[in-house]
């Protein structure tokens, strides 16, 4: 099994840390852009079955 010879220093760690981070912030970043485009209707990408359909998925009743 590999094992690694030497301690990782801690500026690679955060830089590789960091990159994690940004790389997750801005994939939260495009979720929230879509789902405020899908709920405001203006998205030309994604459609949904509203309250009148007959498949119902994603529908607002409650």
């Amino acid at each position: 099994m590999a094992v690694p010879k030497k301690r990782t220093s801690r500026a690679k760690k955060l830089i590789r840390k960091n990159l994690w981070k940004n790389k997750a912030y801005w994939a939260a970043l495009k979720a929230f852009s879509f789902a405020k485009s899908v709920s405001m209707g203006n998205s030309k990408s994604f459609s949904f079955y509203g309250e009148g359909d007959s498949k119902g998925f994603l529908s607002t009743e409650e």
